[in-house]
């Protein structure tokens, strides 16, 4: 059970840790490649390439997502992470703009493309692959996923949490803030390795052997449009929330002034919590079903979001921004637990691939790519220090109509024949 897990994780890390550390670090990023008189145009650029790369996702997503379902689960995860090692390693050794000039920027908008097209395919060949391993146990595999993100979220922040409180300021802005793409190079060998020493899942082995699909994005597109509407509606909450932890930090610095050592170890604390209750949450979901938990998580997410940034609000400081980021560590995991594997019951097996790509990278544009954009720009719009909690809470009640909605189209495959058309239940 392992193996599967960790092979499918690897390159989850991978892509995540590259952008948790492009969010962080996205003050220094900004001075370092998108330079303007106005610090808030820079940020704005460095979030626009975060942007980007959204858009080209889900191209990544048709191509690898299709691939996934005509050639199988793990070709398709060979290919992804061979694509992100190498945007990784040019962010990883790109010179910055004082030294290449206008080079600088074209570079770093297309190591962003290169990984949002790596990770468009990712996440459909990925949670196939885990929630195909033992259809009894379908939220626990396939909780994996927000475990292996929040790892990555810690590991990154941990990271830049230690040279950023180690470095001077002139040592970070050269070269510290590379570390964690540094090391995001030794994961993707170790993922490369385990994938390339694993075969295919014996669902889809089945279902490749009674039928062979044939132009899976145009059969997806046109079947299955409402599941791939709901998943989006799904997603959107946690992909936001997963934006908005890590995008805590440069929201507490510039807000309230606090150092960004102390507020890189709340994401730490955050981070670490939600490694821990995924997996939980996901076997619990195999046990009392994911609509209940899925509901119960999104109105948690509603109904806590305006008083926690109300505390925080209250008192500005490094105690009252861990426990804000406890409580949110706390509430987050229980949905994303089981997110993986509701998406994925809602596609039959020779169509998951391409309809979790595709869903799950359009969501990621609209509610996750945006979030650090669409933050920053009502903060300077409103003027008040709520506005990611009225971002959330919106979205919050987005995810909980889909959930509801979602529950009529949740299928379990056949053990004899998995390719057959699901009825609704």
């Amino acid at each position: 059970m392992w193996r599967p897990v960790a092979a499918a994780s690897a390159g989850n890390a991978l892509e995540w840790l590259s952008f948790t550390a492009y969010t962080l670090a996205a003050g220094t990023i900004a001075k370092q490649f998108f330079p303007s008189q106005e610090q808030t145009s820079s940020l704005l650029l460095a979030f626009g390439t975060v942007a980007l790369a959204y858009v080209v996702r889900p191209v990544g997503a048709l191509v690898l997502g299709a691939y996934a379902d005509r050639a199988g689960r793990m070709p398709a995860l060979m290919a992804s992470i061979r694509i992100m090692v190498l945007a990784t390693l040019i962010i990883t050794f790109l010179p910055g703009y004082s030294t290449i000039g206008i080079a600088a920027p074209i570079g770093m908008v297309l190591a962003m493309l290169l990984q949002g097209f790596s990770a468009g395919g990712e996440f459909g060949s990925a949670t196939g692959y885990l929630v195909e391993q033992n259809a009894n146990r379908r939220g626990f595999m396939a909780s994996w996923q927000g475990a292996s993100q929040s790892f990555a979220t810690v590991l990154a922040t941990l990271l830049l949490a230690i040279t950023s409180g180690t470095l001077t300021d002139a040592q970070f802005e050269a070269w510290g803030w590379r570390i964690p793409f540094a090391f995001g190079l030794l994961l993707g060998p170790v993922g490369y390795y385990i994938r390339k020493n694993l075969g295919e899942t014996p669902e889809f082995s089945r279902a490749r052997h009674t039928e062979r699909p044939k132009q899976p994005v145009a059969r997806t597109l046109r079947s299955h449009k409402a599941r791939m509407a709901l998943c989006i509606g799904i997603l959107a909450v946690s992909t936001a929330y997963s934006y908005l932890i890590t995008y805590m930090p440069t929201y507490a610095i510039r807000q309230y002034g606090l150092p960004s050592s102390t507020s890189f170890t709340t994401v730490i604390i955050t981070g670490g919590i939600m490694v821990v209750i995924a997996p939980l949450a996901g076997h619990v979901s195999d046990l009392i079903g994911r609509t209940k938990m899925l509901t119960i998580a999104a109105a948690g997410i509603a109904v806590s979001g305006i008083p926690l940034f109300l505390l925080f609000q209250a008192a500005p400081s490094f105690a009252t921004m861990a426990i804000v980021m406890t409580l949110m560590g706390l509430i987050k995991p229980w949905y994303t637990g089981p997110l993986a594997a509701r998406m994925a019951e809602l596609f039959p097996t020779t169509a998951r691939g391409t309809g979790l790509s595709i869903s799950y990278n359009v969501g990621a544009i609209l509610f996750g790519g945006l979030t650090p954009v669409a933050v920053t720009w009502l903060l300077a719009t409103l003027g008040t220090p709520l506005a990611p909690a009225f971002w959330l809470v919106a979205l919050a009640a987005l995810s909980l109509v889909a959930v509801l909605a979602s529950s009529r189209y949740v299928h379990t495959a056949s053990e004899t024949d998995p390719t057959r058309e699901y009825e609704k239940t």
